[in-house]
């Protein structure tokens, strides 16, 4: 019989080609070979997964300047059955393009993503004071406007290298305000059983608090404080439903398998109505979690140990 050929595992990320989500993408081993199905917005990339049509997706969620991507956070809160199973980190770095021949003055509109062009704004403002922005889904599709009669931008924001997949020229480089800006995207998969703890783990949760009182978001604080589990994000989101109501999107460092860490969920659990586990992972960093002895998973252990001895008699006199 002929051999059959293996199904490749299919990925969506924000296109086009040339993406930062791209670039993000291409650190996950595992997607090495397959096939890469570029998509026009984040809500499209994460049907594809619930929907079987992708086995992942990666989405931008964070980012060092301009803090979280609402539209992801918003949509893990929202949409069940999905899991985060990787985080990557892509620097950030931006230049000014055009066709051949477009010269600085002469710049009128200049396309842009709009979290890109808040990054950019002050040279904007600086190098051409009367510029008009047109929107852009992404920072290749920036450029592709360009091309576009339609659309009428003269110059693009866009991501170095730009120039290997459209005919453009770059006026400037170097045009964020911050040098040493980040973007954290992560791996979206479907739910499934959580991996083992590799020491340098996050775990990422959306809890919604039980009622607008004094002291309430002290006490969801207080789980993790008390079992000295440091949180790396923590960001609110309207739920929607009324105004005052929010949602918060939470990184925990460690993973769910950890003592300090389960234990933490399980006191959010019980004050929360209701607590959305979005995945344990390692950590783009590798950076592994500091804790006191207190806390590590033996103490955990031994704790629950005596406990169990007390409720049986066993315990020495």
């Amino acid at each position: 019989m002929p051999e059959t050929s293996p199904t490749l595992r299919r990925y969506s990320f924000l296109g086009p080609a040339g993406t930062f989500t791209e670039a993000a993408l291409r650190q996950v081993p595992e997607a090495q070979g397959q096939e890469w199905a570029p998509v026009a917005n984040i809500g499209e990339a994460l049907n594809d997964v619930i929907t079987g049509a992708s086995d992942a997706a990666m989405i931008a969620i964070e980012n060092s300047v301009d803090g979280g991507v609402t539209v992801a956070q918003d949509a893990l809160a929202t949409i069940p059955g999905l899991q985060i199973i990787g985080e990557y980190l892509v620097p950030v770095r931006f230049v000014l393009v055009a066709k051949p021949g477009t010269k600085l003055e002469n710049i009128g509109v200049v396309a842009g993503h709009p979290v890109a062009y808040g990054q950019c704004r002050r040279w904007l403002d600086d190098q051409l004071p009367r510029h008009r922005h047109l929107p852009a889904t992404s920072n290749v599709q920036a450029a592709a406007d360009l091309f576009d009669e339609g659309k009428g931008a003269d110059a693009a924001i866009a991501p170095p290298g730009i120039e290997e997949y459209y005919d453009v020229e770059v006026l400037a480089d170097a045009i964020a305000e911050n040098p040493d800006a980040v973007t954290r995207f992560v791996l979206v998969g479907r739910t499934a059983p959580v991996g083992e703890p590799t020491g340098a783990d996050k775990t990422s949760l959306i809890v919604e608090l039980p009622d607008d009182k004094p002291g309430s978001l002290l006490q969801l604080l207080e789980q993790f404080a008390t079992r000295g589990v440091n949180l790396t994000l923590l960001a609110s989101r309207p739920i929607g439903d009324r105004m005052g109501r929010y949602r918060f999107v939470i990184d925990a460092e460690g993973h769910v398998r950890d003592e300090r860490v389960a234990d933490a969920l399980l006191g959010v659990k019980r004050s929360s109505p209701r607590v959305v586990f979005l995945g344990s992972y390692q950590r783009a960093d590798r950076v592994a979690a500091t804790t006191q002895d207190e806390h590590d998973n033996e103490a955990f252990r031994d704790a629950r140990d005596w406990l169990l001895d007390v409720m049986s008699g066993a315990r020495e006199a």
